[in-house]
């Protein structure tokens, strides 16, 4: 998260910046004339067919580089922050906040809070607006970087500055209407505490944001995340069954409202609720076309259409295989029916589901990216785990190989002593796993 200076990471072989001797180390200082706050600056200014380019080689000597080209044509050049400058942190002390609920010694990383209506664009990260200025909106609309996510929370300012604890959180929410205006898309996000934000609240925030279309696109709802470190935080509790019937009844109201108005559902509910209501998932048209899987909105839908599909392509045999699934407690059940459909074409490939309780976070936290290699190592052990073990990627940084405890992939088949495979989040992935 340190600052980094626009310097030169990489340059394309047979691209521009090559054929000017540009070189990894030079410094970019400006662009026709203009000093660059970040990538979104430097791409905008870079798409003219007439550039003056003034570069910082690593011994202090600057050349300034006159630059004629095709319009829109890139230069070559990478970066070695993809944003070319800081990221913006948090400045709210949110009462639901997941950080807040970590446990000590984790990677710094982990403990970061981004609050960068930059990485909404490049990312899908959602952002709270009370880091925004003026100008942040301006460039937004200039340079039309939508579609941007917006943690909403509720559209009552004077209850939104108490969850956010910050007492511009409520002024915030008059940057959703000059987006709005200058036609810039949006998703919203509104993480739901029992007895805090739903009810009537939510309610209203539905009513609220509805207004917006066709700009803000859809809006998610879902539960508070509460882990076990909590002490000395906000007193939240977590939502029961009847809890989860009453929000899906009230937004299966909404969706009513808004497909008779707009012709769209707009307002989803994540996965979660239908699980925790033991409710079947809606059909897929339901979902708009997915915009919210990143909040666990679909997920679910998705994975059985695409396992579905990819089941009946298969003509089916007697091969035999032994395998096992460790997952989040939540959609254990969900992977048990889909393999009980997959004995119907390959009767002798056996799958056991391990619902892995999550002691590292606390038994509250159910879902499958929040397991730790600890917890999987120790509820793993002993068990019979057939020939190949599968994980869902969610539960690594694909990179590194490696789990929120920083234990990694490759420890963990050692201590299990049987191969681990980390699959792709598609039903055909899964059913191509499990098949061979």
């Amino acid at each position: 998260m340190k600052k980094d200076t626009h310097t030169i990471a990489g340059v394309a072989k047979g691209s521009i910046a090559e054929e000017l001797e540009l070189a990894p180390g030079d410094v970019i200082l400006t662009v026709n004339g203009q000093e660059l706050e970040d990538i979104f600056d430097y791409h905008y200014l870079v798409e003219d067919e007439y550039l003056t380019v003034t570069v910082e080689k690593p011994d202090g000597e600057q050349w300034e580089l006159e630059i004629e080209k095709d319009y829109d044509e890139d230069l070559g050049i990478s970066f070695g922050n993809g944003l070319m400058d800081d990221y913006k942190s948090c400045c709210n002390k949110c009462i639901f906040c997941f950080i807040d609920q970590m446990p000590p010694g984790m990677r710094d990383t982990l403990y970061f809070k981004d609050d960068d209506s930059r990485l909404s664009f490049l990312q899908g990260n959602y952002v709270t607006l009370t880091n925004m200025k003026d100008k942040d909106i301006e460039r937004i609309i200039r340079y039309r970087l939508d579609p941007i996510n917006i943690s909403v929370q509720t559209t009552e300012p004077q209850l939104r500055c108490k969850m956010l604890n910050n007492r511009f959180a409520g002024e915030a929410l008059e940057k959703i209407d000059r987006l709005f205006e200058a036609g810039i898309h949006m998703n919203g996000q509104i993480v739901l505490c029992k007895g805090i934000n739903d009810g009537e609240h939510l309610m209203r925030s539905i009513s609220d944001l509805m207004k917006f279309q066709p700009c803000m696109e859809s809006v998610s709802v879902v539960p508070v995340g509460l882990t076990k470190y909590r002490e000395g935080l906000f007193p939240l509790e977590p939502f029961g069954k009847e809890d989860a019937k009453m929000v899906l009844d009230m937004i299966h109201g909404w969706q009513k409202k808004s497909m008779e108005l707009y012709g769209t559902h707009f307002i989803h509910a994540s996965d979660e609720w239908y699980l925790l209501a033991g409710e079947k998932l809606p059909p897929q048209e339901c979902y708009d076309g997915y915009l919210q899987l990143e909040n666990g909105v679909g997920m679910l839908r998705l994975l059985k259409e695409e396992f579905a599909e990819s089941l009946e392509a298969e003509a089916g045999d007697g091969r035999k295989r032994e395998l096992s699934v460790a997952t989040g407690r939540l959609a254990a059940p969900f992977l048990e029916h889909l393999m009980m459909e997959l004995a119907v074409k390959f009767p002798n490939i056996r799958v056991r589901i391990y619902p892995i309780r999550n002691d590292f976070f606390g038994e509250g936290v159910t879902v499958s990216g929040l397991l730790t290699g600890t917890d999987l190592k120790k509820q793993l052990s002993g068990v019979p785990l057939g020939e190949r073990l599968l994980l869902p990627c969610n539960v690594v940084r694909s990179a590194q190989q490696d789990f929120l405890d920083d234990i990694s992939v490759g420890e963990l088949e050692k201590t299990l002593q049987v191969p681990v495979d980390i699959v792709k989040s598609s039903g055909a992935d899964l059913l191509r796993a499990i098949i061979g």
